[in-house]
């Protein structure tokens, strides 16, 4: 096991465009061929914020405004810190970038839950809609301590 001094931040965001949010299916492992939000370790240099948006554009070639925090999961067991934003697409174009096989925008109905790449995405985004449907924009934090199965 790798021990960090620090634990790494990977920084992301829901985009939403009307009432469905975009989705990147990964080319990249960990997890290649599964679901995620665009999201992706922050670099020296940036805000939360910024490196958000940049992720998105990188992953999914999207330029989004990024909005309100979300949530932060700490992913102990990685050493990571996720810490996702709500965030608006400013037109609905987008194409996958290099490490996506395909991005495309999905109700949540439609969103494919069994294949969601990582559990802090899939936390993100049921409260993302739990917020939604509540009409708030909570903050939510949790811990998440074992690796995934495989």
């Amino acid at each position: 096991m790798i021990h960090y001094k620090n634990p790494l931040l990977v920084l992301g965001c829901v985009p939403q465009w009307e009432e469905k949010i975009l989705l990147c299916r990964r080319a990249i492992e960990p997890r290649m061929g599964y679901w995620t939000v665009p999201a992706g370790f922050m670099e020296n240099g940036e805000t939360m914020q910024h490196a958000a948006a940049r992720e998105c554009y990188e992953e999914a070639l999207a330029r989004v405004e990024v909005g309100s925090l979300l949530a932060v999961v700490n992913v102990t067991h990685a050493a990571q810190v996720h810490v996702m934003f709500r965030a608006r697409l400013l037109a609905p174009e987008f194409a996958p970038g290099a490490e996506s096989l395909e991005v495309g925008l999905y109700t949540e109905a439609e969103i494919p839950w069994a294949d969601l790449a990582f559990p802090s995405g899939d936390f993100t985004l049921r409260k993302f809609f739990e917020d939604r449907a509540a009409g708030r924009e909570a903050h939510h934090f949790t811990e998440l301590t074992r690796p995934l199965k495989s």
